[in-house]
């Protein structure tokens, strides 16, 4: 497929995207329980699923068959802008969480804090809204994204208005990573073309960061943009406040971005690794990152609530998460034998405990080789062992692996690719409604990962040994 080809491909996609969105977005008022089959059924049913997936494998393919022949960064930002113009008109799209957006922030205006009380605590005029399983849930948010969301809605006193705001400030994320990704990649000796297209023309961004909207955009973003100025200013005590500063937003957006800082501490070394050198370089980063998290949440009046609000994730159910669909199909075989286990809590501890032991490993494994791409697998690690993955979710590990792996690799484009197809326009999660075969299925993924893992480490050479006969 040509350049050209491949842009108005895309496009096509993007505006039956926004077609269907349209027709059967996630509208304020729709069905907060929808389901497939509800959809055909409905009013314009089989437009809105037929326009949802042609749009979707439009763009999908047009994305794809470029990843390796990008002409250059500028035609890579002019498609991936193009792409994204449908969906800044069209209502949300696979997604209700801006409804949740608001209201958190309308109970933040009213000095409720967000991290006490779910946002049925504030007759919220929009509260109707919001997905049932979220109105009494904490926010899981960071304390910089309650601030801004109280300041949207305090500033339009609209959901409409609000909307578009959120929108806006979900762009201004993209921009930003539009800025800061081809000198992370450059400084990573990644082709900054390929980068930029692999991680802003993807179809999760159009999709999910600004159809949705998603403040994963506003994350992603300051994490970038951190990362890019660590990267190319090691051993400068003021850029790296400055990058530290970066990251502490990200952190303060969603809290998850936290596992990139120790990472970034090692990218600010120079030289060789030892606690003397981490300390003198590194400790500029972490010691801004953390200034400014405390910083942020005591300037807005927060406490540190958003640790106990991580937990509420993990109410929703769906086997796009590994470790749920373990216990979805431990649950399944058993019934098979007349017997009830409810095997999830067990899965979902262990693999917490398995991912704390991952990130350690990935750090110590990272202080003399490639510590930013440690960094991108390690937010990889930490979608993959969440209780619940959405789709959107893996758009972080991908922009940073985009600026940071070798060409070879592609694992984490085919992520994307399946994670396109997996959310409905209204917000239906199809894996809701295919627990028989997904999570059977990704169980199995899991257990042939594991096994080629284990049989890679074991194939690794071993240094000889020195026949030391007798002189």
């Amino acid at each position: 497929m040509s350049h050209h080809l491949s842009r108005w491909t895309g496009l096509a996609g993007s505006v039956l995207l926004a077609v269907a969105a349209f027709l059967g977005g996630a509208f304020p008022h729709g069905n907060l329980r929808p389901t497939p089959v509800g959809i055909w059924q409905g009013p314009h049913g089989p437009v809105i699923l037929g326009c949802w997936l042609v749009g979707a494998a439009l763009l999908v393919w047009a994305w794809w068959s470029l990843r390796d022949r990008v002409p250059s960064v500028r035609w890579a930002l002019v498609t991936a802008g193009l792409w994204l113009l449908p969906m800044l008109v069209a209502p949300p799209l696979g997604s209700r969480d801006v409804y949740a957006y608001a209201c958190q922030g309308a109970s933040y205006a009213a000095g409720i804090s967000p991290y006490e009380q779910g946002v049925s605590a504030l007759p919220c005029p929009w509260l109707d809204t919001v997905s049932y399983i979220w109105r009494d849930s904490p926010a899981p948010y960071g304390p910089l994204f309650l601030v801004l969301a109280g300041a949207v809605v305090k500033a339009t006193g609209s959901l409409t208005a609000s909307i578009v705001l959120f929108r806006l400030l979900s762009l201004a994320g993209v921009g930003l990573t539009a800025y800061a990704l081809p000198v992370l990649a450059r400084r990573c000796g990644v082709p900054a073309e390929r980068a930029v297209w692999l991680a802003l023309a993807c179809p999760l961004v159009a999709m999910h960061l600004i159809g949705g909207p998603h403040n994963d955009a506003l994350m992603v973003g300051a994490l970038v943009a951190g990362l890019a100025v660590v990267a190319s200013h090691p051993g400068r005590p003021g850029p790296l406040l400055a990058g530290g500063v970066l990251l502490g937003l990200s952190v303060a957006i969603k809290p998850t971005a936290l596992v990139v800082v120790p990472f970034a501490a090692l990218a600010a070394m120079v030289g060789r690794y030892s606690i003397r050198t981490l300390v003198r370089d590194g400790g500029w980063v972490v010691g801004a990152a953390a200034a400014t998290v405390v910083g942020v949440t005591f300037g807005g009046g927060l406490d540190f609530g958003w640790v106990g609000g991580l937990s509420q994730g993990g109410v929703a159910i769906a086997w796009t998460s590994p470790p749920t669909a373990v216990g979805q199909t431990i649950g399944q075989v058993a019934a098979l034998f007349g017997a009830h286990v409810d095997a999830l809590p067990v899965t979902r501890g262990i693999a917490v405990v398995l991912l704390a032991v991952l990130l350690v490993w990935l750090w110590w494994r990272a202080r003399n080789r490639d510590p930013l791409y440690h960094a991108g697998l390690a937010l990889a690690l930490t979608v993959a062992l969440s209780p619940v993955v959405h789709p959107w979710y893996w758009i972080w590990p991908l922009t940073i692996l985009a600026a940071t792996a070798a060409l070879r690799e592609k694992w984490y484009l085919v992520v994307a690719v399946v994670g396109s197809f997996l959310i409905l326009p209204d917000g239906t999660g199809l894996p809701r409604w295919t627990k028989m075969p997904g999570a059977p299925l990704m169980t199995l993924l899991v257990i042939v990962v594991v096994v080629r893992l284990v049989r890679s480490a074991r194939a690794v050479p071993r240094p000889a040994t020195v026949n030391r006969g007798a002189d």
